[in-house]
């Protein structure tokens, strides 16, 4: 009698990944921009009485009073801020006066540096810890337009800086306006990224890969189609830049490769099972189970699909039988 087959759920966490990498980011700015005992680990419970928040704000509104003084003509064409923020400094968290203190720096944030309601956050988020996404990337926006006026910009910042300048030269296009010195970038580690690019998608051993291929130093032509995207390295974290952020490669490709999705992807792939005859491979060989779950798991340890429709199919049959409904 053949043993049943064993399956492996492997626990899905490369959403959070992205998250976690630019969280880190802005720990490291914030410790060098202010000598705060910030990291990725202490983040949120630094910044939610609001008093960072708001001292943060004052220091942008001081800054740009400064560029205003000493490039009048540039500062013409830039939306600075002109007020700063009543700020509680000895507020306690979860307190009226940390909800106040994060009021205030939301209010700021609208009003004074144009931030857009998609990126910004609520008083809860940030008090009940309830969307951090929201909260980190609020801050990475803020950044953004404090870096054209002379703020020291986080290192995400200065990678979309650089790959602006890059996409400029390839299109022969003038150099942007830079009327204030920028503080010196810390060196880009391209030499081992294409490597570790290698290494996450040979995560996956099904038969034909999901194609991404390296078109010079840091970008890459990926899927079936002529998208392009750049790629660097943050820390021991290999990131895409996605329209007007960032994500983790992992979770890219998660997102995008037809063997990797859990959920329908934007474009099918032709809906031929995707079967996995390699060493470790469970539920393969042309059962009904690697039938509709097109492979099952591969050396990946993820359900392997060819095509998002039958990812579908194969997760609602599966979790059927894993929570016994469904029929026999």
């Amino acid at each position: 009698m053949s043993e049943p087959v064993k399956w492996v759920i492997r626990p899905y966490q490369s959403s959070e990944q992205y998250l976690y990498a630019m969280k880190e980011d802005l720990a490291e700015w914030l410790k060098e921009l202010y000598d705060l005992d910030v990291e990725v680990g202490t983040f949120v419970e630094v910044l939610e009485t609001g008093a960072v928040l708001c001292s943060h704000a004052n220091n942008v509104t001081h800054v740009a009073e400064e560029f205003a003084r000493s490039c009048p003509d540039a500062a013409r064409h830039l939306r600075l801020p002109t007020a700063g923020v009543a700020c509680n400094l000895a507020a306690q968290p979860g307190t009226f006066q940390a909800r106040d203190n994060i009021s205030n720096f939301i209010q700021w944030c609208r009003k004074e540096m144009d931030i857009k309601d998609v990126l910004m956050f609520e008083t809860e988020d940030l008090v009940l810890r309830k969307n951090e996404k929201n909260f980190v990337l609020c801050l990475l926006e803020l950044a953004r337009r404090a870096a054209r006026f002379g703020m020291r910009a986080p290192t995400l910042v200065q990678m979309e800086e650089e790959i602006e300048e890059e996409l400029r030269q390839e299109l022969d296009l003038p150099p942007a306006d830079t009327p204030l010195p920028r503080p010196p970038r810390k060196p880009r580690d391209l030499h081992n990224l294409d490597q570790m690019v290698r290494r996450g998608m040979d995560r996956c051993t099904c038969p034909v890969q999901f194609p991404m291929i390296k078109i010079s130093e840091g970008k890459y032509r990926v899927g079936d189609s002529d998208t392009l995207i750049f790629v660097r390295i943050l820390r021991e974290h290999v990131m895409v830049r996605v329209g007007g952020g960032w994500d983790t490669l992992e979770h890219y490709l998660d997102k995008h490769d037809p063997c990797r999705c859990t959920s329908l992807c934007e474009s099918l792939r032709p809906q031929t099972p995707w079967l996995c005859p390699m060493p470790g491979v469970r539920g393969g060989g042309g059962s009904f189970v690697g039938l509709v779950t097109s492979g099952a798991v591969c050396g990946s340890g993820r359900l392997c699909y060819r095509d998002a429709s039958l990812a579908l199919l194969g997760n609602v049959w599966f979790l059927g039988i894993l929570f016994g409904f469904g029929g026999h």
